[in-house]
């Protein structure tokens, strides 16, 4: 990851800080069956959680502030998410019918060919947030997505999220979505490689 998104010295040394290898880990073996089944390999494109300590956000904000903080501080919103990244802009507009709808944050993953449409929530992930996702992944499908490019992909990021209130909520979900939490400071390197490591027992113990 470091030879491909061409970090510095200071930023792999951040990313090593904040257990870019758990996240990563944990991301993947989380992906929903939707996601798996897609055209392009996403394994190892996610991460369970984004450390966003380089937007400099207070412990409480609104989702218009930490919108406006991605927005503005693109470049360092990218150091975490990818340099295969590219922003299309801050509250997306789409047409449906007749009315008018926004998606918070859109971009264009240029390995995975696909849209990335971005929902902040400030709040604990709930089943009912997925909705919305999924009619804006249909409208970008639908509208937006050019013919030679790959399903969009969604990405709720939230403040928290129960994994196993995600786990089954996604397990019905038909659209390629993930649910992620986000964090104003360097995660808790002990709790992410523990929560590791209960996920690697889970797997030895099905084989």
């Amino acid at each position: 990851m470091s030879i491909k998104e061409r970090w510095s010295f200071r930023e792999l040394k951040r990313q090593v800080n904040s257990s870019i290898f758990e996240r990563v880990m944990i991301g993947s073996e989380k992906l929903s069956t939707v996601l798996r089944e897609l055209p392009q390999n996403v394994t190892d494109s996610f991460k369970d959680s984004y450390v966003l300590e380089l937007l400099h956000l207070p412990e409480k904000h609104l989702e218009k502030d930490l919108r406006k903080a991605i927005a503005q501080n693109i470049t360092k919103f990218l150091l975490e998410f990818g340099r295969d990244y590219a922003f299309m802009g801050e509250e997306y507009p789409v047409q449906v019918g007749r009315s008018d709808f926004a998606i918070d944050l859109l971009f264009f993953n240029r390995s995975l060919n696909c849209l990335i449409a971005i929902e902040l929530k400030i709040v604990e992930f709930h089943p009912s947030h997925l909705g919305q996702l999924n009619f804006y992944l249909e409208a970008l499908d639908h509208d937006v997505r050019k013919p030679h490019e790959n399903p969009s992909i969604g990405i709720l990021l939230c403040k928290s999220k129960d994994d196993t209130v995600v786990e089954y909520a996604l397990n019905r979900t038909l659209s390629p979505t993930l649910v992620a939490d986000y964090q104003t400071k360097l995660p808790n390197k002990k709790l992410l490689q523990a929560k590791w490591q209960e996920i690697l027992n889970g797997l030895e113990n099905k084989i």
